[in-house]
């Protein structure tokens, strides 16, 4: 599980790369499909994984701003890089005896649900490679490469 958190890290920190050889119009104009715009979407991936890592399984008292309190790619890889600080230690200590713990987790409509961690942990992962698949196609529409999603050849499994 730790070299995919690795992955997506490596992938969002390419995908903030890229954003900076696109202009701001570029990346808040309104698009088809997820959150329908580039920026936002990049901080929705950083506040999901905070909100369930140290919010949901930490149960730690956070605060997540607005897109508004943060707009503008500066201050999401800033508000991305405070939230790294903070989920990264608890991932590379992840222990198989936490697979099974449960945390209860309020829906929107204020249902209870019960989680295990690891189901958690791997929705977190995968809903940021949804989300990274939004961004390519997005990209494309723009006339840009998108950021490569390929796992192989980024050094996470030295052979």
């Amino acid at each position: 599980m730790l070299k995919l958190f690795e992955y997506n890290w490596q992938v969002r920190k390419d995908w903030f790369d890229w954003c900076e050889s696109v202009n701001e119009e570029e990346l808040m104009k309104k698009r088809v499909g997820g959150l329908g715009y580039i920026l936002p979407t990049l901080y929705h991936i950083v506040a999901v994984e905070y909100g369930w890592i140290c919010g949901g399984i930490q149960g730690k008292a956070i605060q997540i701003p607005s897109f508004e309190e943060v707009a503008g790619l500066g201050r999401v890889q800033d508000f991305s890089a405070l939230c790294h600080a903070e989920v990264a230690p608890f991932v590379y200590e992840w222990k198989d005896s936490l697979e099974d713990r449960v945390m209860i987790d309020i829906t929107d409509d204020g249902e209870r649900e019960a989680h295990t961690y690891g189901e958690v942990m791997r929705h977190v992962i995968a809903h940021e490679i949804h989300h990274i698949g939004q961004l390519s196609v997005w990209s494309r529409e723009i006339g840009k490469k998108p950021v490569t999603a390929n796992l192989i050849g980024r050094g996470l499994f030295p052979g």
